[in-house]
């Protein structure tokens, strides 16, 4: 029985400070053997947001005790290690220089392979952690910072179908909690709200909803909420307004899906069809229940990640490392920091005033 690679993932993108080490089992499936992740949420709830200087502080003074637990809670020794990948980018630079010049000095100390992961190939893998899955598949990314279509063709092989042309819908579910006055983190609260609320009461603006493809808008809805709040008196009003936000929101990934599903098809003409939903917004159940649904309209096999993996983690950064360890792509100790790094390097940039769709 041959030894199977022994990877250590560091994630420390943003606000979460995580490592885990994972291995496979003999037939080739992912194993996680630890999963370490450390929130911050108490250190930035007084100013309703990430303050990056106070985020790259607190991975300094967490990222040994963390790195330490996954492996002793992982069963296996330091020297047993083969590889160490880190999150690279995208994110917060002075928060992904933490745990990349963490993880480069453990390879160096251990005289181990370096491998540099982009933090959404992590989570465009990220379900490989709890099903089988085969290239090609269609991806929506849907985060804090990032919203975006993807055909995933393999390792490193990422085709850009669509994306957010302004703000992610992690983002507009934080700020829609912060206008009604829910402490941070607030998106995963906005759900919860919701179901107290009438999701008719308010018609809030679909934005790019008739074009730009499956290119996605959530600027103008925040906005319209920003407008609709000063007039708000009552819980209830809260709650409506909440509620008409989730709805507004299932409507728009509803109709934006339809159209990636033809595009992928077009592109891949796969001859199985998956849809993987992943991201810290595929926590909400009631975009997962939507989403759902519309697979079986469509006949499409659905597949979302655990909860507890939806959101920023080392797993996932493992995983890559775990992946591109059997491909011997490796990385040298100087691989910079990259806070804009997109998985399809051809795509073109759609952010800004005077985009055309």
């Amino acid at each position: 029985m041959s030894k199977k690679p022994l990877i250590l993932g560091i994630e420390s993108s943003c606000d979460e400070t995580a490592a885990s080490l994972i291995t496979e089992n003999e037939q080739g499936i992912p194993v996680v053997l630890s999963n370490i992740v450390s929130s911050q949420v108490e250190v930035h709830k007084e100013f309703g947001g990430v303050v990056p200087e106070l985020a790259a502080r607190s991975h300094m003074e967490k990222i040994d005790l963390i790195v330490q637990k996954a492996i002793d809670d992982s069963g296996r020794k330091i020297e047993e290690i083969d590889a160490v990948a880190s999150t690279a980018g995208p994110g917060l630079i002075v928060c992904l220089s933490v745990g990349l010049s963490f993880g480069k000095a453990f390879a160096s100390a251990l005289n181990k392979p370096f491998i540099a992961v982009n933090h959404l190939e992590g989570h465009a893998l990220s379900p490989k952690l709890n099903s089988k899955l085969n290239y090609p598949y269609l991806l929506l990314l849907i985060s804090g910072g990032h919203s975006q279509f993807l055909n995933v063709q393999g390792l490193g092989k990422y085709k850009r179908l669509g994306t957010t042309i302004d703000d992610a819908l992690g983002e507009a579910f934080d700020k829609t909690a912060k206008l009604l006055g829910i402490e941070f983190p607030g998106g995963p609260q906005i759900e919860v709200l919701a179901k107290k609320g009438d999701p008719n009461k308010y018609d809030l603006p679909k934005p790019i909803f008739n074009k730009g493809g499956c290119n996605l808008s959530f600027a103008g809805l925040k906005t319209a909420i920003l407008k609709i709040i000063k007039d708000i008196k009552t819980e209830q009003e809260k709650f409506d307004l909440a509620a008409s936000f989730q709805k507004t929101v299932e409507k728009i990934l509803y109709k934006k899906t339809k159209i990636a599903f033809r595009e992928f098809e077009k592109q891949s003409n796969p001859r199985k069809k998956v849809f993987v939903v992943a991201g810290g917004v595929a926590a909400n159940k009631n975009i997962r229940s939507m989403l759902t649904n519309l697979c079986i309209e469509e006949n499409y096999q659905n597949i979302f990640p655990p909860k507890e993996l939806c959101g920023d983690n080392a797993a996932m950064i493992a995983l890559v490392g775990l992946e591109k360890y059997k491909l011997k792509k490796f990385d040298e100790l100087d691989y910079p920091a990259k806070p804009r790094w997109s998985l399809d390097e051809n795509a073109v940039f759609l952010k800004g005033a005077g985009i055309k769709l």
